[in-house]
């Protein structure tokens, strides 16, 4: 029987992390610090997204789920390369006006995935949850808010995701502009603003001594938004 896309959490485990705002007023985000998430559609939900992005869309679905009951057991270093690879192959750069007329959106995963666009956000917030779906510990994964040197000199922003093998280390960087994974000292077209996951934000530069940003960036209300999202995209 098939189940549902959700988030499968050990409540015991289950963490809440205050931001304080700069306006003095905090923001409360939910941390999924749980044991996994889980990708489970629902016949029902691939029907729902056949029914708007047509048969490539469904078969992109299939395909994410084949890829992750595959790749468990893999080393971790496998498991990136296979994840930064699937989702730059099957998901093509799409601003978010163009795809969901609205200036700034942050997709789910499953949105991603089935629609076949997104923007580098919504890659990098992809490829984080499926490598957390594959048992990659969250703590070694962060979504790194970034100055790209390279793109459009009037707006450079960017994201990308981060993996960190100790927290003191040099994390690898997964990329949809450069599809190869390199250390972030490789990445000179990089500049790291502020880094993020379901257990924290940090300064970039104050990441691997753990402290915590006294301010949110008005965006993570994006990330919120999202998580409510997940699970009921396509009911």
């Amino acid at each position: 029987m098939p189940m549902r896309y959700m988030l499968r959490l050990n409540v015991l485990q289950m963490r809440w992390v205050v931001l304080v705002c700069l306006s003095g007023m905090s923001l409360l985000l939910s941390a999924v610090t749980g044991d996994s998430f889980t990708i489970s559609i629902s016949e029902h939900q691939l029907s729902v997204i056949e029914a708007k992005y047509k048969a490539p869309g469904r078969k992109r679905v299939n395909e994410w789920i084949q890829m992750v009951a595959s790749a468990q057991g893999r080393p971790v270093r496998e498991k990136l390369t296979l994840v930064n690879d699937f989702f730059n192959q099957n998901v093509l750069w799409v601003s978010d006006f163009d795809h969901y007329g609205v200036e700034d959106y942050w997709s789910t995963p499953l949105e991603t995935i089935a629609s076949g666009g997104g923007d580098c956000e919504d890659f990098s917030i992809a490829k984080y949850f499926t490598l957390i779906a594959l048992n990659v510990p969250m703590e070694k994964l962060t979504i790194t808010y970034v100055k790209a040197e390279n793109v459009n000199p009037i707006n450079r922003s960017h994201m990308v995701l981060t993996y960190y093998e100790k927290p003191s280390a040099i994390p690898l960087v997964l990329d949809n502009l450069n599809p190869e994974i390199k250390l972030a000292s490789e990445r000179k077209d990089l500049v790291p603003v502020y880094t993020f996951n379901g257990q924290g934000l940090w300064l970039a530069k104050e990441r691997a001594a753990g402290k915590s940003m006294a301010s949110s960036p008005s965006n993570i209300a994006l990330w919120r938004e999202m998580m409510a999202r997940m699970g009921r995209e396509f009911e």
